[in-house]
């Protein structure tokens, strides 16, 4: 399995009332984290034929971020698919090591011209192993 990494700091937006990054910020940085993983590691013609959509997250919350703090997040997919779909899996690791968030997201490969879903390839998945 190939991780892709991305460095995300709170800023004061992503502040909610309670003095910490909002859960809806966290799901936002999900979205960006495996739309920065599959432009990282897709070939262009994948790109252009096919778009991902999430049909189901998990998120277990299990410490807050504060204000300026950075998280480094960490992605894989599962090693296989069914049918359209697939596993997606993230953990959001602060500086001292500990994960503040982990996640399960399932993602369904669709036609990009028909919007039609499509059966997720081994070929599809290389790039990412």
């Amino acid at each position: 399995m190939k991780a892709f990494t991305l460095e995300l700091t709170a800023t004061p937006d992503s502040i909610d009332e309670l003095g910490h990054v909002n859960n809806a910020v966290w799901v936002q940085w999900i979205q960006q984290v495996a739309t920065g993983h599959w432009e990282a590691a897709a070939p262009e013609a994948h790109k252009d034929a096919y778009i991902w959509v999430v049909v189901r997250h998990e998120i277990d919350y299990l410490r807050a971020l504060g204000p300026d703090e950075t998280v480094a997040a960490r992605t894989w997919v599962a090693d296989k698919a069914q049918g359209a779909k697939f596993d997606r899996f993230m953990e959001f690791t602060g500086a001292d090591g500990r994960v503040h968030v982990r996640a399960r997201t399932v993602w369904a490969l669709l036609d990009k011209a028909s919007g039609r879903p499509l059966r997720v390839t081994d070929a599809i998945l290389a790039p990412f192993r």
